[in-house]
């Protein structure tokens, strides 16, 4: 893994795999590289694939600030840096999906295919929960809301499927920089949070998968930004907030056939 200056912020990256073509793999929100470890391995016979850590997270630069525009700008300056001036195809799970929606909708000549698990394309919470979730945040640390925050997004029932996984991303959720997540978190549940102006401006095909245990975007929310989009498939997996890290073999399956140009059933 390496270090590279993009948009005045170092932000680690990983480029892996064997295929033409480039795979952009975008974390969640309090995620990281690792974040795919599990899922990668079903990506890299077919693709180059790029992995980084945003600004704020893993082991990029921290910081207090986070906007969409920011986040898209990084990335679009992260693929400059590295020569990548093709269409890169784009995966992301939460907040990674709606990461990806966002670039391909302000940069539609760079987007191949996109896969979206559990996008996050507009504020959904109760204004005062989630003040008071930052304010915990920032005053006792991620441990502090660890608990309302992943019963919800990593339920007791994905849980039991793999114990160990689990707690791998437990211990790394909690490594978290308090700033930075209470930055993002900021960002995403401002009544101002709505991407639906870059949902219809998409016209890459686009693969937007609702998962059934996920209690923070319900599949009836996550239809909802499919049918936003012009052309894109819509499906429903057996799978948490965070599919890649809970489910990462079933999203595999799932993306792997639609990114090559395949349907998400293929």
């Amino acid at each position: 893994m390496e270090w590279i200056e993009a948009n005045g912020a170092s932000l680690r990256y990983e480029l892996s795999g064997g295929g033409r073509e480039t795979l952009v793999m975008v974390h969640e929100v309090g995620g990281c590289i690792e974040s795919w470890d599990d899922a990668l391995p079903a990506f890299q016979p077919h693709f180059r694939v790029l992995r980084y850590d945003q600004r704020g997270f893993g082991l990029s630069e921290k910081t207090r600030a986070i906007t969409m525009d920011g986040i898209v700008a990084d990335l679009a300056a992260l693929l400059g840096a590295l020569g990548i001036a093709g269409p890169v195809h784009l995966a992301g799970c939460a907040m990674g999906a709606a990461i990806s929606l966002a670039f391909a909708g302000r940069h539609p000549g760079r987007a191949g295919r996109i896969v979206a698990a559990s996008p996050a394309t507009w504020a959904n919470a109760n204004p005062d929960i989630a003040r008071k979730r930052i304010e915990e945040t920032e005053r006792g640390g991620v441990r502090a809301v660890e608990p309302a925050s992943l019963s919800a997004s990593y339920p007791e029932h994905m849980r039991a499927l793999d114990r160990a996984r689990f707690e791998r991303f437990r211990r790394r959720w909690l490594g978290n920089d308090p700033e930075a997540m209470a930055a993002i978190l900021r960002m995403s549940s401002s009544p101002a949070f709505d991407l639906s102006a870059d949902l219809a401006r998409i016209g890459a095909p686009t693969l937007i998968i609702g998962c059934t245990h996920d209690g923070i975007r319900t599949p009836a929310m996550v239809a909802k930004v499919a049918a936003q989009i012009p052309g894109a498939k819509y499906v429903e997996a057996e799978s948490g907030h965070f599919m890649a890290v809970e489910t990462p073999g079933l999203f595999g399956e799932l993306a792997v056939p639609f990114l090559r140009g395949g349907s998400a059933s293929e």
